[in-house]
């Protein structure tokens, strides 16, 4: 017998890694929780025998009998479903539980009583319960793991085409959620081409804009996001913009960035250049009381600093921009080349200060745009400008919503989804039933 540990950030990550090396025929003999993520112990040719025995724990063996039990049933109705397509594509697009009596959930243990006075035994129940807790959870993520790949291939056995148009978007990079959505939109077009064209126009419709563009508007306008998604470069172009269309007598710039070396003298030399005012504003001074004098001014910009989510001064930050005599609409700057998870991140950091809606960056160095999409349309927010270039302003574009569905086409993966990543998908999709549909 061949027995190995893995470690891992995750359960779903520790079970590719076991898979990788060990096969699909290697059996999960231990997990626990570690520091920065968690262990696996997996054996090839396993016999219970081989291992010494251990204490029974009747508790969680009989949580685990029951999750056993649970497994064998969604298998057997996943095979059973075959001939059910409307309670496939019900369960699949809808977001719906595996089972309408028994919902894919973490069991909810209830501590017994305590004793008025604190006893070791209550010490050492507790970490019974955090132990069947961490297993059960451990559970839980490798049953919505084989549940994604059999619903991954009973989809393509069943519904080939359906299944080629997951790929296609899977190639575009939508997240899961939006493309059930949209597939749900299409269900009744059988003829492929007609069904990938009316998904895309579905998805364009998806895709906000503002009805008037924010610099017509007038007003404040600050610049937010993370270090590198290009807030000062963006801003440099706004300002341009209305500079070349209506002067320079009616804008005015204003920095919140004391923390980058530059900053500052960067946006000064902007200010000379187009014969702008530039306000700094350093930590702690009001932002209402600087922004007094720039009233007048049809257009302020504010240029703000990227800082860390756990940096105390971005909650400050956002609190000013959020206050009531500022009247600011901020929007958060996104770089299309950043990972999913730096996206995501940036916009639970930034959606505190109240977001108007989204400026999408570096188009033209992206490898997709599906993930910043799906962020936008998950989250209701408009996309108010596009840049593509270092040019000021060239570079700046109002969207257009088809064709920044066609741009994502044009920019999507050459080579098709792994069945892996696609039953990852399903099986996160398994992992959040009830996320709120979009359309």
């Amino acid at each position: 017998m061949q027995v190995k540990r893995f470690f891992a950030a995750d359960m779903r990550q520790a079970m590719k890694l076991v898979r990788d090396e060990l096969g699909a025929d290697a059996a999960i003999i231990g997990n626990r929780r570690i520091a920065g993520g968690v262990e696996l112990t997996a054996a090839l040719d396993y016999t219970p025998s081989a291992l010494a025995p251990r204490v029974p724990n009747m508790e969680l063996e009989d949580e685990l009998r029951k999750t056993a039990s649970r497994i064998v049933s969604a298998q057997a109705e996943l095979s059973m479903r075959g001939d059910s397509d409307a309670t496939t594509n019900r369960q699949l697009f809808a977001g719906l539980p595996l089972t309408a009596a028994e919902p894919l959930v973490e069991p909810t243990f209830i501590e017994p009583p305590r004793p008025a006075a604190p006893a070791p035994a209550a010490a050492v129940d507790q970490r019974v319960f955090d132990s069947m807790r961490f297993e059960l959870n451990g559970l839980r993520e490798l049953l919505e793991v084989q549940l994604g790949s059999l619903a991954w291939t009973q989809l393509q056995g069943s519904k080939p085409q359906q299944a080629n148009l997951w790929r296609r978007l899977q190639r575009i990079g939508l997240s899961g959620p939006l493309s059930r959505d949209l597939l749900a939109l299409t269900t009744e077009i059988e003829e492929p081409r007609q069904a990938w064209r009316m998904l895309l126009a579905h998805l364009a419709r998806m895709i906000a804009t503002p009805e008037i563009e924010p610099l017509e508007e007038g007003g404040v306008i600050a610049m937010v996001g993370p270090a590198g998604m290009g807030k000062t470069t963006t801003l440099a172009k706004l300002a341009a913009r209305y500079v070349l269309k209506y002067g320079a007598q009616n804008i005015a710039l204003v920095s919140m960035d004391s923390y980058r070396i530059g900053a500052q003298e960067q946006l000064k030399t902007l200010g000379r250049i187009l014969n702008v005012s530039v306000t700094h504003v350093d930590p702690g001074q009001s932002l209402a009381n600087a922004l007094d004098p720039l009233l007048r001014k049809r257009v302020v910009l504010i240029d703000t600093a990227g800082l860390q989510a756990s940096d105390p001064a971005l909650r400050m930050q956002l609190e000013s921009l959020a206050g009531r005599g500022i009247k600011s609409k901020n929007y958060l700057v996104l770089a299309t080349t950043s990972q999913k998870q730096v996206l995501t991140a940036a916009y639970h950091s930034y959606k505190r200060c109240g977001l108007a809606g989204c400026i999408l960056t570096k188009l033209d160095e992206t490898a997709s745009l599906g993930e910043v999409l799906s962020l936008a349309i998950s989250h209701e927010l408009p996309v108010a400008y596009l840049t593509d270039g270092p040019r000021i302003p060239d570079d700046l574009h109002l969207p257009r919503r088809h064709q920044l569905v066609s741009r994502a086409v044009s920019v999507q993966m050459q080579e098709e989804p792994s069945e892996e990543a696609m039953a990852d998908m399903f099986a996160d999709l398994y992992h959040n039933p009830a996320k709120k549909r979009v359309g």
